[in-house]
């Protein structure tokens, strides 16, 4: 009895047991692990992404202790280190990270408190502190490539970086989202500093600096710095290009939780935006995949294809004219099946038609020889319908068993000697 009594216990206490090992399974599932970025503008983003998820979504989204720069997030992505990271669309390819989504839109700004344009960079860098952001992010790489290929001979330049020693360079280039907090800091604090421009925002298309950037680097695209967006700075639009900050996961990482979690964002897009002002009015689930240095995750790829029609939509217009084909043709067949029986039938109607009519020929005043002719007739009749009979397969239906009993009535009527009329009359 007492063990009776203890076994819906334990059953309901293994319920209870698979249910809460579920819902951690289910919880761990949606853990991941972003990487801190190196750039303290991206970081802040980076934290405001987390704080978002976890207050607002089923996400449990940690940052790493320490920052890493897009460089080393990419190593530890392609390691399986962690899940996720933020990193420039113009980073070179990596064939094991899937692109996630498009976060923002990240633009190089070009400053210098030295006087000169972009086109003179040598003499704008010569003995200049250059800040190109941290080693490893996607500015400092495209800085690098840019010397490296105009091949600056004896060009002498340090690197600085105002976030630790709160010195201003005098040259800083770097992708930043614009009206980032710390580069209009930047300007408020050394009001010598001018944004430089890659030529005139008309010159667009026209064989400029910028035509030259995008070409040889076809995720940037051309982008103004509107008057004023910095305070009071810049006087006038600055033209530069911009590239998008995407979101990128590990290999193998559930093509589900990415789906989901493209979802997410979407869904909280307006809690992003009030975080980060101005940040992700570009945040769409619709992006175009062809401006990706890296392959679609197989989660993204799905999303992208949400919309698209199934194989029953995709082939339903087909399925029904075939239908509909395939119905009138066994509806043509039907008919037709009708009307080749109807004149089989007809070509048996005429035969009693006939043996009707020489029935009628015959009169009471008709001789001997009259009716014994008709009766050969009709004879002829018959044989002629079984000639039909065998040679086209006619249906021995009710309507040839009408004609042969009606012929063969004739038949026996007319061959019976007829009686004259006086014997009629007298009788």
């Amino acid at each position: 009895m007492i063990g009776a009594a203890l076994q819906p216990r334990r059953g309901f206490r293994s319920l209870l047991l698979i249910v809460c090992l579920l819902q951690g399974c289910e919880q761990a599932g949606r853990s991941l692990t972003l990487a801190r970025p190196g750039s303290p503008i991206d970081e802040r983003v980076a934290e405001n992404l987390v704080a978002t998820l976890d207050e607002e979504s089923g996400f449990d989204l940690a940052l790493t202790s320490g920052a890493l720069s897009e460089e080393a997030a990419l190593d530890a992505l392609a390691n399986g280190a962690l899940d996720l990271a933020l990193v420039s669309n113009s980073m070179p390819y990596r064939n094991s990270i899937g692109a996630v989504i498009p976060m923002y839109a990240t633009v190089l700004h070009i400053g210098s408190s030295r006087s000169g344009q972009v086109a003179d960079l040598p003499e704008l860098l010569r003995g200049a502190s250059v800040y190109a952001g941290p080693d490893g992010s996607a500015s400092r790489i495209l800085f690098d490539r840019m010397v490296k290929l105009r091949e600056f001979e004896g060009l002498e330049f340090s690197f600085a970086d105002p976030t630790e020693n709160g010195e201003p360079p005098d040259v800083f280039m770097i992708f930043a989202p614009v009206a980032a907090e710390l580069i209009a800091a930047q300007m408020r604090a050394a009001p010598q500093f001018k944004l430089m421009s890659m030529g005139d925002p008309d010159s667009i298309g026209r064989g400029s600096v910028v035509d030259a950037a995008t070409l040889a680097n076809p995720f940037f695209r051309p982008f103004v710095i509107p008057i004023g967006v910095y305070g009071l700075a810049p006087e006038e639009p600055v033209l530069t290009v911009a590239v998008d900050k995407m979101l990128v996961a590990r290999p193998g990482l559930d093509a589900s939780r990415v789906y989901d979690l493209i979802g997410e964002l979407l869904r909280l897009r307006p809690a992003l935006a009030a975080r980060n002002p101005g940040l992700f009015r570009d945040l769409s689930g619709d992006f175009d995949s062809r401006r990706s240095t890296f392959v679609l995750h197989p989660g993204a790829q799905a999303y992208l294809d949400r919309s698209a029609p199934s194989v029953y939509e995709r082939y339903s217009g087909v399925a029904e004219v075939v239908v509909t084909v395939i119905v009138a043709l066994v509806s043509a067949g039907f008919a037709s099946l009708r009307i080749y029986r109807m004149q089989r039938k007809n070509r048996i109607d005429t035969f009693y038609t006939e043996a009707i009519r020489l029935r009628n020929s015959i009169t009471e005043q008709s001789t001997r020889a009259e009716r014994l002719a008709v009766v050969e007739k009709v004879r002829e009749l018959q044989n002629e319908a079984f000639q039909l009979l065998v040679d086209e397969k006619l249906d021995a239906d009710e309507s040839f068993r009408i004609f042969m009993s009606l012929s063969q009535d004739v038949i026996e009527s007319l061959s019976q000697p007829a009686i004259p009329t006086i014997a009629r009359a007298e009788a």
